[in-house]
């Protein structure tokens, strides 16, 4: 299991080669929302999303005899993205098996990163499954997008950050509020605050129709969402939360947020006007939640995890037409 020693040590192997990204904040947003947000924005980070802390964490923690054999991992692109470049930095090859209605510059820029991209049929097709059979014909070390430790502990070195920016700005209480797919990042900060933040609580944030952590948490138990695909936030859709991140977000986490799409577009074309950030829909729940449920969220102060900006130009053109 990930433990902060683990998120630490990523962080060690992380210096040099991740950013560590800054916590913005608008009076705009502010009086959006009626209280301080304050919006960390990882789609600064390398390729673009969180997602590239845990890859590297992963990569760089295989003995240099397995990782020669090189990579393998599934993803609907920011993860992709994420080993694809902790693999070439390495100098190690990597295939990475995509959904193919994952967005197209996505799928490009894993390719542009020396990938050798595989697409499926995520409705049809069953991507562990075919992991696994690619990972045992070549040789290649399977790193799951999520139910990973050591991918944990790599995006829990954003709630590393997180602590430490916030005690520098007096914030010592208050929800953090974070994009959730299958739970590695969400759980992987909830890890970090309990050790080095324990008055800033993990909270989980999902598209409307695909809320599984969210139903996990409240039932305590883990749901499925009924649908895998159809959502513009594409990059957070995963059929359920992890078998290890679940026990940690059931632990640490406060309550789910789920938000619709239309106010993930809106908090997309606010942080573009009024912090000059591009985020993708996926990227952009957390704010959304932070923006436009202030009433369920506890407190004077938010934090809001931008996880991504790997967005397709159509998608940001429409946010901005219907919103900005």
């Amino acid at each position: 299991m990930t433990s902060i020693a683990m998120i630490e040590a990523a962080a060690g192997r992380l210096k040099g080669h991740a950013r560590r990204t800054p916590l913005l904040s608008s009076p705009f947003l502010d009086e959006i929302a009626g209280k301080r947000v304050l919006v960390k924005p990882e789609c600064l980070q390398v390729t673009g999303s969180f997602k590239f802390r845990g890859g590297w964490s992963a990569v760089s923690a295989l003995s240099p005899a397995v990782r020669a054999r090189g990579v393998i991992a599934f993803s609907s692109g920011n993860h992709a993205q994420g080993v694809a470049a902790a693999a070439k930095g390495h100098g190690v090859a990597s295939v990475i098996i995509m959904p193919s209605d994952a967005p197209a510059l996505k799928i490009a820029n894993t390719r542009a990163l020396g990938a050798e991209v595989v697409l499926y049929d995520r409705s049809g097709e069953d991507r562990d499954a075919l992991g696994a059979k690619l990972s045992a014909e070549r040789g290649l070390t399977l790193i799951k997008p999520f139910d990973e430790p050591q991918v944990i502990a790599g995006q829990g070195t954003t709630g590393l950050e997180i602590a430490e920016q916030a005690m520098d700005i007096g914030v010592a209480e208050a929800d953090v509020l974070v994009c959730c797919g299958g739970g590695g990042l969400t759980s992987g900060i909830a890890l970090a605050l309990e050790a080095k933040a324990p008055g800033l609580r993990a909270r989980p944030v999902e598209p409307e129709g695909f809320d599984d952590v969210a139903r996990s948490l409240a039932s305590g138990t883990i749901q499925r969402n009924a649908r895998l695909s159809g959502s513009l936030c594409d990059a957070i859709i995963t059929p359920q939360p992890g078998n290890i991140t679940f026990p940690i977000l059931n632990r640490l986490c406060g309550p789910g947020l789920a938000v619709s799409e239309d106010e993930a577009l809106r908090a997309m074309a606010l942080a573009f006007l009024r912090l000059k950030i591009v985020l993708e829909p996926g990227g952009a729940v957390a704010l959304a939640a932070a923006l436009f449920h202030p009433a369920a969220v506890e407190g004077d102060a938010v934090i809001a995890v931008a996880s991504g900006g790997n967005v397709d130009a159509e998608v940001f053109r429409m946010a901005l037409e219907r919103f900005a």
